[in-house]
């Protein structure tokens, strides 16, 4: 039919015509995507569940219903024209969940990167400089281990007040105006995946919702949740969405506070060479020792190798074609942001 042959050329234009950076950050990030987000996330909120299971359940279960029928009709006509069938149909469904990702979030993989809209000077970014900013973290960590543990963690599921508080001011920080919905932290039946996998939480594109794994440790879900809050303020690129979510949670309460610096410790230390990974460990006490040694524990006991390999290499080649170069090695840009991005007072980023 016409208007199937119409969708899949419009799909093709979508994917391959660059879009200029300015123009998605002016009329889609700037304006159009803040206001979908608000009433979306808004909804979604209202309910436990997650849209997106029940998305993914219905298209799917029509798809086979559809083609259960074509297969049992293939000795009436014939079995080629019943697989054009379904390849014709699933080419649609899969046209419209592209056309209908880019409309509800995808744009905004092409609009402009943090390090344009930050002072930031590729120069400053070193070994040395890493190494320092090693000694910070493991000093930031040290000091808010007992103050984060004393007062204790929010109440899975639910939307922390002062977290969502201090991601309001993190946006301003980084120079947007719209107003974010925080999304309430949510399961989702592809939870298993999660844990297998290891991804520690996913935002829903078409209905902005914050999706999250589990198993997460206490003081693992502030930052983890930051993130995908960052994603559901229009950040696509992982690396844009540490650091926004490293900035929430310094803005927080010490429990964030502590959840942030411990993320960036890990982020740095595989950043660093093996001296100096190992004289900044050597510094942690117990207390974040033992954090990070329950997190690696809860990777070991959950995390299948082959399913999170397979996983992270089909989410490298998504990113991909959504124009993100680095594929899934932009989640540790945020180490190089930080490093050459120039900060006032209390880690406050400045901008261009």
């Amino acid at each position: 039919m016409r208007w199937r042959a119409a969708l899949f050329v419009v799909a093709i234009a979508a994917a391959v015509f660059p879009i200029p950076g300015t123009i998605v950050e002016r009329i889609y990030t700037g304006e159009l995507f803040p206001a979908f987000q608000t009433g979306a996330t808004t909804v979604s909120n209202a309910v436990p569940f997650a849209f997106f299971d029940v998305l993914v359940l219905v298209v799917f279960a029509w798809w086979l219903w559809q083609t259960a029928r074509d297969l049992s009709a293939g000795g009436r006509t014939s079995w080629g024209a019943a697989i054009l069938r379904i390849g014709v149909r699933t080419a649609t469904i899969a046209a419209t969940a592209y056309l209908g990702f880019l409309l509800t979030w995808g744009l905004n993989y092409r609009r402009v990167r943090l390090a344009e809209k930050l002072q930031f000077e590729a120069t400053r970014v070193s070994g040395d400089a890493a190494a320092a900013l090693a000694d910070e973290i493991v000093s930031r960590v040290n000091a808010l281990y007992e103050p984060a543990h004393d007062g204790g963690w929010s109440t899975p599921w639910t939307v922390d007040s002062t977290l969502a508080a201090a991601f309001a001011r993190a946006q301003r920080e980084l120079g947007s105006a719209a107003r974010t919905v925080p999304g309430r932290p949510k399961r989702t039946l592809f939870d298993v995946y999660f844990r297998r996998a290891g991804v520690a939480g996913m935002t829903d594109p078409y209905f902005l919702e914050t999706l999250v794994a589990s198993d997460l440790l206490p003081f693992e879900r502030p930052f983890v949740v930051a993130h995908e809050w960052s994603h559901l303020a229009g950040i696509a690129d992982e690396g844009d969405a540490n650091f926004a979510g490293w900035l929430t949670c310094l803005r927080g309460a010490p429990p964030h506070q502590y959840s942030g610096w411990l993320f960036l410790y890990s982020e740095v230390i595989d950043a660093l060479d093996t001296p100096h990974a190992k004289t900044a460990s050597a510094k942690l006490t117990g207390g974040p020792r033992d954090d990070l040694r329950a997190i690696r524990e809860r990777v070991l006991q959950h995390v299948s190798p082959r399913v999170s390999a397979a996983g992270w290499r089909v989410y490298d080649q998504y990113l991909k074609a959504n124009k993100i170069e680095e594929g899934a090695a932009s989640y540790a840009e945020v180490v190089r942001l930080i490093l050459g991005t120039t900060f006032a007072d209390e880690w406050a980023p400045q901008l261009r």
